[in-house]
């Protein structure tokens, strides 16, 4: 088998729907033994300490980046459940309590494609989601 270069994987991956992504991302935590979760917290602290050039770029780029926010359940509260577990690698309990302690971002800094496809998801399960 070939080695990819990192851009060929990245093409790879953005071939991917947001389902297709998080079931690799669980396979992957799984069979490495590690977690997703704790790099992306280490990766986004420099960012926020950046100088003041740096976050005139950021608010640009926050523009195609998008929060999907539960505000409410809904009656179907299962339902939800059921779709965040979908959209996200959260466990049972996790993503019951994210729905139960709306409003919570489901998903943060995702493309407007991802965002909007997850708002039609939560909502077709009868909740409430802005993005922003």
């Amino acid at each position: 088998m070939a080695k990819l270069s990192t851009e060929e994987l990245l093409g790879q991956f953005k071939e991917l729907t947001l389902l297709e992504l998080s079931e690799f991302v669980k396979a992957f935590e799984e069979e490495f033994g590690v977690t997703a979760a704790a790099p992306v917290a280490v990766a986004a602290a420099p960012a926020a300490g950046g100088q003041g050039g740096g976050e005139a770029a950021a608010a640009a780029e926050e523009q195609d980046e998008f929060d999907v926010v539960l505000e409410s359940a809904g009656d179907k509260k299962i339902q939800v459940i059921k779709e965040v577990r979908g959209l996200t690698s959260l466990g049972l309990k996790e993503a019951k309590d994210l729905v139960e302690s709306a409003p919570k971002p489901v998903l943060e800094k995702v493309d407007k494609a991802a965002a909007e496809k997850a708002k039609e998801a939560l909502e077709g399960a009868g909740a409430t989601v802005t993005l922003k």
